[in-house]
């Protein structure tokens, strides 16, 4: 994971969102969420820019500011602001040195790590702005896959990786495997998985 898929996986989102921004965003509510679809979108942008900061910031936990996105602000902005903060995250992930470490509460993630994050939030937030405006979001194989990889190395293999992706995530099931409930994802260097799921099992 580096910044060109980061950019790839943010222009197919943004894409995405550039073809519905003449729907209802903020009187549309998204299933399962207690957000409207431009709060999902203003969110996603947030996302990604705090891991920007959080990469560049270092391993400690870094609190000082005070970031909010407007969800009010008009679909077409909030889609440019997407692609903008995907491109300083772009550009932070191949600046930074191979071991660079940045905080986050599932633990202290690579370059690799903090891209992976950022593509799993764009790939499924925007889903979800799919299903509650009803026009479904279906990215590329070959980037979910890159996603899935990287942040759920214990997901199964062979199947459709958009599918698999999603139940990582917990937004589907597969046939014969437990909904993932209270997932976590594996963000810092692959060669520190413990070959474990670490889910959270209430």
């Amino acid at each position: 994971m580096d910044g060109k898929i980061v950019r790839r996986v943010a222009s197919e989102c943004c894409d995405y969102l550039e073809s519905v921004t003449g729907e209802k965003w903020s009187e549309t509510g998204v299933p399962g969420m207690d957000w409207n679809v431009a709060q999902v979108a203003a969110h996603i942008s947030e996302t990604v820019l705090w891991y920007a900061t959080d990469l560049v910031a270092g391993d400690r936990e870094l609190s000082t500011m005070e970031m909010r996105v407007r969800p009010e602000s008009a679909p077409d902005d909030l889609a440019a602001t997407l692609r903008t903060f995907a491109s300083l995250l772009a550009h932070a992930v191949d600046g930074v040195g191979p071991d660079v470490r940045g905080w986050h509460p599932h633990g202290l993630a690579d370059a690799s790590g903090f891209a992976g994050m950022a593509c799993d939030e764009m790939l499924v937030h925007t889903a979800d702005i799919g299903a509650g405006l009803g026009v479904p979001f279906q990215p590329s194989p070959e980037l979910a896959s890159a996603t899935l990889r990287r942040l759920f190395p214990w997901a199964p293999e062979g199947g459709d990786p958009w599918e698999t992706l999603l139940w990582a995530n917990g937004r589907a099931d597969l046939p014969g495997l437990e909904r993932q409930a209270g997932w976590r994802w594996h963000c810092a260097p692959l060669s520190e998985w413990d070959g474990t799921n670490p889910r959270v099992v209430s």
